[in-house]
């Protein structure tokens, strides 16, 4: 089913949000690298790309900032996050509504995007008054040894078009908490939204007072972008996410200069339906995690495993959500699948599909959606794919609504062929079976950094780290104690007695 709409142009509608959100309008017109949106192909904008000496400023500017920042406490720092999320709350319609028209979500996942945010800031503030280190046993009398975590500096962050600002968030909120100044590359297919943002923030800085300038940067443009802030020396951190592609050429640019590297890569999830599922939650789980965002999600479903004694009651089920999930413009109501962000990303999917059924696939769905008026839109209906094995094609991931379907008779044969792929990011069980589902989050199960049971594998809350393993970066962000990515160690020994004990029972008497 296809939803028509009789919304108005993305255009004009992308002037108003973002002149109600205060970005400058110099910033998004007149410049050379235009912006399209995803829901009309039409160009929204035309933003200015930053040169290698604006960006080489950026990261100046915020070097300067952290150095000021470092000493302000933590508990100050936290109320320039909260005071971020309180501007978010307010902006939070506008900002989720230039997401939907620069990245294509629906509605709903719009405004979560932007929750995100909010939560994160949330989270963050409270962090500010927990940034605690341990006090450690020490063997010598009179003496105290403490471990304490100290500022990092200026972090870099990489984000893609898929969460355009949820993934600035997860670092920023974080890292100003943490007494660190951020620089945003964001994806330059979504640069609009980064402005926003940063105008956003601009706007809470004044509000605050004292916040020191260039504490958050944006600086719009391609790979050269990303690389001048990957290989400058006073970047100690760069958080980057996207493809496994552009994770091997910014690990080792940063290995080279001793930074560090916090990566969220490629994801090719699975989950598995064994025997005692409720098919009717698993319906669901697997609808949202293999179709929401069309596909372009590091979380989508994109394998699944299901038991032989389930298989034949369930494909048709799934393959009747397929045949009847709503495609169309992602600002009307009802829509639940919206557009992919490109041709490119369609071309890929096209090529998936063939080599799937070169490798004996079946295939339902997957072809092209035409809404009037809108030639340059890319619209798509998911595919299901039923696979007789898990080929090549399956292994690798496609960043389009594709979901391969395979059969399994013993859940450790599951579980092997869940875990025979190059990334581990994100992965699921439906279960009613206690000893299944503890299998499956134990160490001889599932092998990725997100395990879960009866939901599927997106979804993730920010109070748990996200990330992967494998080919997926092993970078954490968000919740936990990924904090301490952003910070530095030290270790420190005082003695506050008179005389010199030695460790491990040295003697040196001078």
């Amino acid at each position: 089913m296809t939803v028509q709409t009789k919304v108005g142009s993305a255009r004009a509608e992308a002037a108003e949000v973002l002149n109600r959100l205060g970005v400058p309008e110099a910033l998004w017109t007149g410049g050379g690298r235009p912006v399209r949106s995803p829901v009309s192909g039409e160009v929204i904008g035309d933003v200015h790309d930053s040169s290698p000496a604006a960006v080489a400023k950026a990261i100046e500017a915020a070097h300067e900032a952290y150095l000021a920042w470092r000493s302000t406490p933590a508990p100050r720092r936290g109320e320039l996050v909260r005071l971020l999320g309180e501007e978010l709350r307010a902006a939070k319609a506008d900002l989720a509504r230039l997401v939907t028209l620069e990245a294509g979500k629906i509605v709903s996942e719009a405004n979560g995007e932007v929750q995100e945010m909010i939560d994160i800031c949330d989270y963050a503030t409270g962090l500010s008054r927990q940034l605690f280190g341990l006090t450690l046993a020490t063997e010598r009398p009179e003496h105290r040894m403490m471990e304490t975590w100290h500022p990092l500096g200026v972090v870099g962050v990489i984000s893609a078009f898929n969460f355009p600002v949820a993934v600035w968030s997860w670092n920023a909120a974080l890292a100003l908490v943490c007494g660190d100044a951020v620089v945003w590359k964001p994806s330059e297919k979504t640069p609009l939204t980064a402005l926003a943002v940063q105008a956003l923030f601009e706007r809470v800085c004044a509000k605050f007072g004292d916040a020191p300038k260039g504490l958050s940067a944006v600086v719009i443009g391609g790979r050269e972008v990303g690389e001048a802030m990957v290989d400058h020396p006073k970047v100690p951190l760069v958080s980057a996410t996207g493809s496994t592609a552009m994770g091997r050429a910014v690990a080792p640019r940063l290995a080279a200069r001793f930074a560090r590297a916090l990566l969220e890569l490629g994801g090719n999830n699975a989950a598995i339906v064994a025997p005692s599922a409720d098919l009717d939650l698993t319906l669901r789980g697997v609808a949202f995690a293999a179709m929401g965002t069309a596909g372009q999600r590091c979380t989508t479903l994109r394998r699944l495993f299901v038991h032989y004694s389930l298989y034949d009651a369930f494909l048709p089920r799934l393959k009747a959500a397929y045949g009847s999930v709503p495609v169309g413009d992602p600002r009307q109501a009802g829509t639940l699948v919206g557009p992919l962000i490109d041709a490119a990303a369609f071309e890929g999917q096209q090529r998936a599909l063939a080599d799937a059924r070169a490798a004996g696939g079946q295939v339902t769905g997957g072809e092209r959606v035409h809404l009037p008026g809108r030639p340059e839109a890319v619209y798509v209906r998911p595919a299901l794919v039923e696979m007789p094995q898990q080929a090549e094609i399956v292994r690798r991931e496609t960043f389009a609504p594709i979901l391969y379907v395979m059969r399994y008779s013993d859940l450790a044969e599951a579980i092997a062929l869940q875990n025979d792929v190059p990334q581990g990011l994100s992965s699921s069980i439906f279960t009613n079976d206690i000893r299944e589902a503890e299998l499956f989050t134990s160490a001889r199960g599932s092998d990725c950094g997100i395990a879960n049971v009866n939901i599927g594998p997106s979804g993730a809350e920010i109070g748990g780290a996200f990330g992967g393993e494998k080919e997926t970066g092993g970078g954490r962000e968000a919740g936990s104690d990924s904090w301490k990515a952003y910070m530095r160690r030290a270790t420190n020994t005082v003695n506050y007695g008179r005389t010199l004990p030695l460790a491990q029972g040295v003697e040196f008497d001078v």
